[in-house]
């Protein structure tokens, strides 16, 4: 069965290659300057919200179009602000100016799919997560759970995945942490669990092939969430559905870089990745691949197959570094679950994604960093 699965991700991944031959001719994205303030103190944490893996939001015609062009500066800004919870429960507001980017330009507009030219309109969906024949494979193995960019994918102790962003921070998604309104109950004491293939800790290995990985787990020393999730429940957004954890201690693991998610015409192959922990494949590591269905300012849509515990996953391209001059796997955007979406009396739903925007690379970046002078595109 082993394989099989190689024989048909080899299959598919092999007309990436012709792509990989032309690399596309673009400025390099400008990133605007996140200018952060004094931290001001809050109460401590109640952790009185439920988490729920399977996040589902509606979205319409005024919706889909809403971008960051058209939000005032203010309230832009205020979204951009962000919480800090501590390992004790204490908790910090920082509210931030933006510099460097007078047109706050969040990212293209496109029109829906099949409102495009030549677009065809598809059949109407009854909501599902797993899209015609299941496409994802079980990454199994010592020579596969510790390559990269597998050896990236962590577990969140909430019930979600994580992707390693440097060598002490974790990118996930804001709902596995926070509800809108308060962080759920297994925030009080966030742990990331790093994956261990089995013959690590066997002796005898004929017998470790049959076994699922164990996990080392690792607390988390702090949360950050940006202030555009923390707006109560009936108001959260996708838009905003991501957090880093700050680990403990390093660890030593290959990591994955951040890049702001260029258009889907820009990824070899029209291709995003990601590797999670579906909660129907218990132990399990599950990849999955597929093309850009659609794309908004803050939200890539797609119909890679995916099941909740996925949430929180990296999703990477393949995207042409310019300083390097080469294709280089870099994560574009964080799984967040299932939307929805509505235009013209048309339902169509998808899996999404949250796509890094500029605003959102330049407040990931300080975040991770700390400070204004390492967060430039690369």
């Amino acid at each position: 069965m082993m394989i099989t699965h190689l024989l048909l991700l080899l299959q598919h991944l092999l007309p990436l290659t012709l792509s990989l031959l032309h690399p596309p001719h673009h400025p390099p994205v400008h990133v605007p300057t996140l200018v952060p303030h004094t931290p001001t103190p809050l109460t401590r944490s109640r952790f009185s919200a439920h988490g729920q893996l399977d996040f589902t939001t509606h979205c319409n015609s005024s919706c889909f179009h809403r971008g960051a062009l058209e939000e005032p500066r203010e309230q832009l800004t205020e979204k951009l602000a962000f919480e800090t919870l501590y390992a004790d429960g204490s908790r910090t507001l920082t509210t931030v100016d933006v510099e460097g980017d007078d047109d706050f330009e969040g990212g293209a507009q496109h029109p829906p799919p099949w409102r495009r030219p030549g677009g065809k309109p598809r059949h109407k969906r009854v909501r599902r997560q797993i899209y015609g024949a299941d496409g994802r494979f079980n990454i199994r193995g010592d020579n596969f759970l510790l390559d990269y960019p597998f050896s990236t994918a962590v577990r969140i102790s909430t019930g979600c995945t994580g992707v390693l962003v440097s060598q002490q921070h974790v990118l996930t998604a804001a709902h596995c942490v926070h509800d809108g309104k308060d962080y759920v109950n297994g925030a009080r004491k966030l742990r990331v669990g790093f994956l261990i293939p089995p013959s690590i800790n066997s002796t005898k290995a004929g017998l470790t092939s049959a076994k699922k990985p164990l996990v080392r787990w690792v607390r988390v020393k702090r949360t950050r969430v940006p202030k555009g999730w923390i707006q109560g429940p009936q108001d959260v957004s996708m838009d905003f559905d991501y957090a880093l954890l700050e680990l403990r201690w390093p660890h030593r693991r290959p990591f994955m870089r951040l890049s702001v998610a260029p258009s889907s015409d820009d990824l070899a192959g029209n291709r995003i990745h990601f590797s999670g922990f579906d909660s129907d494949r218990p132990g399990e590591l599950v990849y999955r691949f597929c093309p850009v269905e659609e794309e908004s300012s803050d939200l890539i849509y797609q119909h890679c197959d995916a099941r909740p515990g996925a949430s929180g996953s990296g999703v990477y391209g393949r995207v042409w570094d310019n300083s390097l001059e080469r294709w280089e796997r870099k994560v574009i955007g964080i799984f967040s679950g299932h939307q929805w979406l509505e235009i013209d009396g048309e339902n169509r739903d998808y899996n999404v994604a949250v796509r890094i925007t500029p605003l959102k690379f330049a407040q990931i970046c300080y975040w991770v960093h700390g400070n204004r002078l390492d967060c430039v595109q690369d």
